[in-house]
């Protein structure tokens, strides 16, 4: 067991002030066996109503209108959470193997169906072409195995690229390219994923890692995958592993667009946006610490 505290700093510069529509925050962990949230701040400026809301993936989502104009908009989250081993050890899992082609239980398919949907229809040929050409589809017999060469596959033909712009490059410029940042592989292994069958959804949130302990790291995203029995199980292709307790998870959603960490509008010109600062920071507290009024 381990108590973990994230800071989560995001800050929005522009040349003279500006009015903002209405902003979408998924920056709250969620919580479930593996992870217990024992304190939360979050402080946004300029002046603003804030409602909390849960979307149709279950995700914590705080919806913020602004009332009055400013040429900063900061969003400041600070969250402790307490982190146990998850109930499914290697020991037990192995006896638990699930076979590929996965089969889902008919009764889940309604659900399943919509991760397995694809995302990006016009990449269907470059996709196939490039599983053909890395994976042996037809050895393929354990899903849990797949999923893993998959991942790796993905982590070493793809580098890794930091990127400020929005949105995600598509699977096929991804491809493409060479490069992207950890969601445009994310976006990749899920999609790849459906098209070997699997339903699979994209994962926001953070990773506490030596980048993270320094302060000089961002928001960070990874794939789940459905297995039976097993449930939604994560691989990070950015690092080529499979997701570990630190992996901490704020959103989950069939397609990128639905878990982005801040999104909203501003009104004004484009030109007096200046630029967007992030940084996260994260430490391991000991319990007395967390557990202070």
């Amino acid at each position: 067991m381990t108590t973990l505290r994230i800071e989560h700093l995001t800050s929005y510069l522009y040349s003279e002030p500006v009015a903002f529509g209405r902003h979408r925050l998924v920056l709250r962990p969620r919580e479930g066996h593996d992870v217990r949230i024992l304190d939360m701040k979050l402080e946004i400026t300029p002046a603003n109503r804030l409602l909390w809301s849960r979307d149709v993936f279950g995700n914590s989502v705080a919806l913020v209108d602004f009332i009055e104009q400013a040429d900063k908009l900061e969003i400041r989250s600070e969250v402790v959470i307490r982190r146990t081993p998850p109930f499914c050890t290697e020991a037990p899992r192995a006896r638990w193997q699930v076979p590929y082609p996965v089969v889902y239980d008919p009764l889940e398919t309604i659900v399943t169906a919509a991760y397995q949907a694809l995302s990006y229809p016009d990449d269907v040929e470059e996709l196939h072409a490039w599983l053909d050409c890395g994976l042996r589809i037809a050895a393929l017999t354990d899903a849990d195995e797949t999923v893993n060469a998959l991942g790796k596959l993905i982590h070493e033909q793809i580098r890794y690229l930091r990127r400020t712009e929005k949105g995600v490059q598509t699977p096929a410029e991804t491809l493409r390219l060479g490069t992207g940042s950890c969601r445009d592989a994310a976006t990749l292994m899920m999609e790849a994923a459906r098209m070997l069958g699997f339903a699979s959804r994209f994962v926001s949130g953070y990773l506490h890692c030596v980048a993270s302990e320094a302060a000089r790291a961002s928001t960070h995203a990874w794939t789940e995958v459905y297995l039976p029995s097993l449930g939604w199980c994560g691989f990070d292709p950015t690092i080529g592993e499979p997701t570990s307790p630190n992996h901490i998870v704020t959103g989950v959603s069939n397609h990128p667009r639905g878990v982005m960490p801040v999104s909203g509008m501003f009104t004004g010109f484009a030109s007096h946006y200046r630029r967007m600062v992030v940084q996260v920071k994260t430490e391991l507290i000991n319990d007395i610490e967390a557990e202070r009024p």
